[in-house]
């Protein structure tokens, strides 16, 4: 039983799952402090200082749109990054791994369809 399960966990899929979502939880930690260091002041700066991106109050209730923007340009920036490092990578290294297709055979030439007309007629002698 235990050398079942050491065959599982060592299966190529389930140890690259795990780097994974190790590599994933790094690299958001990573673009949070980028937004909360660099983002964030710079909404700061365009919205006129104090919270995050302001803030707006409706009936005593507070809504906090610097929060949902620092949050969309980290999104858009995580998926960004992931694009050009793990998508665009991964395509280009299918493309070569991928047996090449084999083109349709063409018609017979001009000069295949000429030695067929002779063969037919010696043939038919």
């Amino acid at each position: 039983m235990i050398s079942g399960f050491k065959d599982f966990i060592m299966r190529g899929n389930i140890v690259d799952l795990a780097i994974a979502v190790v590599t994933g939880a790094a690299f958001a930690a990573l673009v949070t402090a980028f937004s909360n260091a660099f983002i964030n002041p710079l909404i700061k700066l365009v919205t006129g200082g104090g919270a995050v991106g302001g803030k707006f109050t409706i009936n005593g209730v507070d809504f906090d749109y610097g929060l949902f923007i620092t949050a969309l340009i980290t999104f858009l920036l995580t998926m960004a990054v992931i694009y050009s490092v793990v998508v665009v990578p991964y395509n280009k290294f299918r493309e070569r791994m991928a047996k090449p297709v084999e083109a349709a055979p063409a018609g017979p030439t001009n000069e295949e369809k000429l030695l067929m007309e002779i063969r037919d007629a010696l043939r038919a002698r």
